[in-house]
């Protein structure tokens, strides 16, 4: 992997990911950009605990633009956008609109290819590999920001999520705080630990899904499994078999076999609703919208979490799709709203054998 950082006509950090190490790359960004300026703040909420960004500058965001304006295409002629060169293999730069600046943290985009009309999922498992390397590099140099003390590196896919940007990409957040979820895990892991006289809980979990009936996939270093009590319709949970903390804790096998697996859930995932496998037409329901997210262990100080250590936490990734049958959306509703109660229409057990049904070719 080549990296090369250069700076947008804003003043924002760009950086290339090349898989070829002899790549140059000196294109400028030729647009007549003002400084951004950003007015986020986090507040705090008193009753629950947790934290809200406001970010009132976003409003102004690019909203659904015609694929001949995609302003995360490589520039083309006269065609500028965010990426001046005219090709790349994986980009990383500085969200024009973030959630998160300054003293409040930073947003960062993750451009996956440069067609326009791919998907994750239609990366070769050499360009997944160099998406893993792009992920694993920000987590790091993001880690040492004074203001950061969580990444959480993911992906938004499918206008039914929110995506207003139709070009294959993800984010990256880098949170002052360790977020509430986050949070949750960290508490139950300290019980459990206190309970039990030393056990990990993550450990725990992932010997109990491997041994049942919810396994998806599994490989020689990683494992996929519907968890017990999903809160989506279809919802996977990925992890290493060797328990890491973060992304840069990762060895050279479990980054190597990572795209295969990776890309394998993916794709299944597109066919969960295909209804192709069962002679059905299900015109319009492809491509799935999904939320994959990456959950690390926090940067920050663990004080407040009894007897737990960055150690303790183990990486894994959860991908979700919002959609619960064909047609059909699942919406957070009253109970789930409200009260942060999900109620969920589809068996974790159903959706597993569904997904081991829909192997790819």
């Amino acid at each position: 992997m080549k990296k090369t950082s250069t700076r947008l006509a804003d003043g924002r950090e760009l950086i290339y990911y090349d898989l070829r190490d002899d790549t140059l790359r000196d294109a400028v960004d030729r647009r007549p950009l003002d400084r951004t300026v950003t007015t986020s703040e986090i507040r705090r909420d008193l009753l629950l605990g947790d934290a809200v960004a406001v970010a009132s500058h976003r409003q102004g965001r690019t909203y659904h633009p015609p694929a001949d304006e995609c302003p995360l295409c490589p520039t083309r002629g006269e065609r500028l956008s965010e990426i001046p060169d005219a090709s790349y293999d994986v980009v990383v730069f500085e969200n024009r609109f973030p959630s998160l600046a300054g003293d409040s943290g930073r947003c960062e985009v993750v451009c996956f290819t440069s067609d326009h009309d791919a998907s994750f999922a239609d990366l070769s498992a050499e360009q997944a590999r160099l998406v893993l390397d792009a992920w694993t590099d920000r987590t790091s140099e993001l880690s040492h920001l004074p203001a950061v003390e969580q990444v959480f590196c993911f992906e938004n896919r499918g206008a039914e999520i929110g995506v207003t940007l139709g070009h294959p990409h993800g984010q990256i957040y880098a949170y002052p705080f360790t977020t509430p979820r986050t949070a949750l895990m960290l508490r139950s892991l300290a019980a459990h630990k206190e309970a039990t006289g030393g056990e990990n809980l993550f450990d725990a979990v992932l010997e109990r899904e491997r041994a049942g009936e919810r396994v998806v996939l599994e490989g020689e270093h990683w494992a996929a499994f519907v968890p017990y009590a999903a809160h989506w319709p279809y919802e996977v949970h990925l992890y290493p078999k060797r328990r890491v903390p973060d992304l840069l804790a990762l060895d050279e096998a479990a980054r190597t076999e990572f795209p295969q697996v990776y890309l394998e859930l993916l794709r299944r995932f597109d066919r969960i609703f295909d209804g192709r496998d069962r002679g059905e037409n299900a015109a319009g329901e492809l491509p799935t919208p999904y939320i994959a997210a990456w959950h690390q262990a926090p940067f920050g100080a663990l004080e407040e979490f009894d007897g737990i250590t960055r150690d303790d936490f183990a990486l894994h990734l959860e991908l979700f799709t919002i959609r619960r049958t064909s047609g059909k959306l699942k919406f957070l509703a009253g109970s789930e709203s409200g009260m942060s109660v999900f109620i969920n229409d589809v068996p974790p057990e159903r959706a597993a054998e569904r997904l081991r049904e829909v192997a790819s070719s």
